[in-house]
């Protein structure tokens, strides 16, 4: 029998896979496979909830930034209804004073014809005393024309004021 190298690494080889054996690399080799797969195991796990986290996050922000959307859309119709009313009550207390100046105007108006019919009575009455008294006194002579004239003037002062 011949022996070469091939023969002795064929044995070599034999003898430490017998060695491995019998030290139990494969059960190690095995746990060590089932541990790796357990940690692998794990963090999908993790990685899956932290997933879900995530999700359950991402739809409570979608649903408080609809929330802000819809009280921000709330404000503003508010402002709105706010700016309305604030511009009607402008409007209001505008036409409120154009009308108490209106008013005014009218009454000093009034006031002024009434004063200036009352000034011109006043001159139209002087102005027919005098002349009464002009033509009564050319016609009327004596103490007797006298008094009737200044009674007359007096009467007719009293119709005119």
């Amino acid at each position: 029998m011949h022996f070469d190298a091939s023969f002795f690494v064929a044995i070599g080889f034999v003898l430490f896979v017998l060695l491995l054996g019998y030290l139990g690399v494969h059960t190690m080799l095995g746990k060590a496979l089932n541990d790796r797969g357990e940690a692998v195991a794990a963090e999908l796990n993790e990685a899956k909830r932290l997933r879900e986290e995530a999700e359950a996050l991402l739809a409570s922000y979608k649903a408080k930034a609809t929330e802000a959307e819809k009280e921000a859309a709330e404000i503003v119709a508010a402002a709105k209804e706010e700016a309305e009313a604030m511009a009607q009550e402008a409007a209001r207390r505008s036409e409120e004073f154009v009308t108490r100046r209106t008013r005014q105007a009218e009454e000093k108006i009034a006031r002024a014809e009434a004063q200036a019919a009352s000034e011109v009575r006043a001159a139209a009455a002087d102005a027919a005393a005098a002349a009464a008294e002009a033509v009564m006194r050319s016609q009327v002579k004596g103490e007797a024309g006298a008094d009737l004239v200044m009674k007359g003037i007096g009467d007719l002062k009293a119709k005119l004021h």
